[in-house]
């Protein structure tokens, strides 16, 4: 009798695990200021402001358990998540801009908290792509400083865009 009802505890308790979703957050951030002295560098680096700009992210994120942070494969973007990155001990994973939110990423990230840096038009596309409408627009260019938090809870999705 005991062996029985064992079993069916456990059973019971594998079913309600396998029904209840898990929560996947998103923090995506546009890379902090680049320099602009040089327009023909496709990849230039952060500038002072921008150095400081990722610092003040690292510390937004310093109460915040990130199981991962995606960049892309830009010196800025990179730049940008390093603070962040080095204060929690993880590394940066690479995205490609060219596959947003494909299967893969998504199922590398279910029941995560992800920070994903991009830039002013990828993030809001990324946004979109999770979100699965058309909500945003590309960021202006002298805009640094969005902030955007995905909570996906399985059908259920909300979103608050902050900027400081």
């Amino acid at each position: 009798m005991k062996k029985h009802l064992l079993v069916l505890v456990v059973v019971f308790s594998s079913l309600i695990s396998c029904t209840q979703e898990k929560t996947t957050t998103y923090y995506l951030i546009r890379h902090a200021e680049k320099d602009r002295t040089d327009v023909t560098n496709k990849n230039p680096n952060l500038n002072d402001k921008g150095l400081e700009r990722a610092k003040k992210w690292a510390t937004y994120f310093k109460d915040i358990n990130l199981d991962a942070v995606y960049s892309t494969n830009y010196n800025r973007t990179m730049q940008t998540a390093k603070p962040t990155v080095e204060s929690k001990g993880l590394q940066v994973l690479s995205y490609s801009p060219r596959k947003l939110f494909d299967k893969k990423f998504q199922k590398e990230t279910k029941g995560k908290t992800v920070l994903i840096v991009g830039h002013s038009n990828t993030t809001p596309f990324f946004a979109n792509k999770i979100l699965g409408k058309d909500k945003y627009q590309q960021i202006d260019d002298n805009n640094n400083a969005n902030l955007y938090i995905i909570t996906v809870n399985g059908s259920k999705t909300s979103v608050l865009l902050k900027n400081d």
